[in-house]
């Protein structure tokens, strides 16, 4: 990958609030943000303040969300866009502050030994005492947890996906570097550091290998990784978004090449690197002409869309704990015209995820339109990459333009997908091409 050196100029001050949560007006919100202490082991000596909807389920998820340099847990609350989810989601946001004070003020430790090591005396210690304690106090749910993180924020994200990948089911990184990428402390500041004067470029394996090393012997689950990155980021160069994408798709024996691209809105590039049952573990989105201003509107909801809290429980593209995935059955070409076929990714107690294949017969399709009944109560609650509307039972999909053109003979596997409710189903599809 072609790097091209950063020029850092003096703008670090103008950044650092940025960093810090400025992009939103504070949320309303009927409960309120307390900060807790005594919460537990705190090596990295970390405040913890805890946003708790009124209205939640008996085992709600938690997020953590982490400010960046020169912020404060309160700032990330009041200028981001969380706490007004968790009401409209009931699950509990915690939003730690850093106290480590370098050249660019109060930033989460992710350079020391001590922040690269499981049980290490730093922050990210810290921050799994606070998980601790909102799962002991609110009885959340161990296997829903979450992090995010802006800049400095997003940097611990990752060392915390890398640490605890058994405490947290997927993150959110925004305007990230790659887990190590900080070889200590004199190469945290920007205009010396090492990792961010745009020369950073190891192998996907040696990524990858850092992270393995974080855990030695750990052969659970991972967590999937969302990551976000301006392409004008004049302070953390945007072409460290791919050294992150080569370090987790190495972490999940995934290709470099996406399985799929998209535009989920006009400014966003997304990339998503799929297993071979479907499910996106990795994603990453670039936000075209964004400085080191993340997360803007519309990107925290995205958040949490991909860790499947938009539903109260995992989903949106996740296979949850507890859950079953089934591959699915191929469709021939028919002769004319076009077929489809919903394929069963995953299930869970309250939902599930489908894909839908759409082949093209003996001519290529330009275009397609689906039409399906549902036998017995389902129904889609969210989607992707298809304009969908529904009648009763009855559900019409169409191309989003991208998607719509498939070779004569051939399928486009996951053309579209969805999350459902009520129990899985595959009813067969009616393809009409356009």
């Amino acid at each position: 990958m072609k790097r091209t050196r950063t020029i850092f100029a003096a703008v670090l001050s103008g950044l650092l609030l940025i960093a810090a949560g400025v992009a939103f007006a504070p949320s309303a919100a009927a409960a309120s943000l307390r900060e807790v202490t005594g919460f537990g082991d705190n090596p990295g000596g970390l405040r913890m303040h805890i946003y708790v909807p009124d209205v939640r389920p008996a085992e709600p998820a938690i997020l953590v969300a982490m400010h960046g340099c020169g912020g404060s847990g309160t700032g990330f609350y009041s200028g981001s866009q969380f706490a007004s989810l968790a009401d409209q989601y009931g699950f509990i946001v915690i939003y730690p502050t850093a106290t480590k004070q370098t050249s660019m003020g109060n930033c989460f430790d992710v350079w020391s030994a001590a922040s690269k090591t499981r049980g290490g005396g730093s922050d990210p210690a810290s921050v799994v005492s606070m998980v601790e304690y909102a799962e002991q106090e609110y009885n959340g749910d161990p296997q829903r947890v979450y992090v995010t993180g802006s800049s400095s924020g997003g940097q611990e994200t990752n060392a915390l996906l890398a640490l605890y990948p058994d405490v947290f089911a997927a993150g959110s990184v925004y305007m990230g570097v790659p887990f190590t990428c900080f070889a200590n402390e004199a190469d945290f500041p920007p205009q010396t550091s090492q990792c961010v004067n745009g020369s950073m470029n190891k192998t996907p394996q040696a990524w990858g290998d850092a992270v393995r090393q974080a855990y030695p012997g750990y052969s659970g689950p991972r967590p999937r990784v969302q990551l976000w990155h301006g392409d004008q980021d004049n302070l953390v160069p945007y072409q460290l978004l791919q050294e992150e994408v080569d370090q987790w798709t190495n972490v999940f024996g995934l290709s470099q090449n996406p399985t799929t691209t998209d535009r989920p809105q006009s400014n966003w590039e997304r990339e998503r690197y799929a297993n071979a049952s479907g499910t996106v573990q990795v994603e990453s989105i670039t936000a075209i002409g964004s400085g080191h201003n993340l997360p803007q509107s519309g990107m925290a909801r995205s958040a949490i869309e991909f860790f499947g809290l938009h539903q109260g429980s995992p989903g949106g593209g996740t296979t949850p704990p507890g859950g079953t995935t089934s591959p699915g059955s191929t469709t021939p070409p028919p002769a004319t015209g076009c077929s489809a076929s919903i394929r069963v990714v995953s299930s869970w107690a309250s939902g599930w995820q489908g894909n839908v294949d759409v082949t093209a017969g003996s001519s290529a399709l330009t275009g397609w339109r689906l039409t399906w009944t549902w036998p017995s109560g389902q129904a889609i609650t969210s989607s992707w990459n298809a304009q969908v509307t529904t009648s009763g039972s009855t559900v019409t999909a169409r191309d989003v333009g991208w998607n719509g053109t498939v070779a004569a003979g051939q399928t486009r596997t996951a053309a579209w997908g969805f999350v459902g409710s009520g129990t899985a189903a595959s009813p067969a599809v009616t393809c009409t091409p356009l």
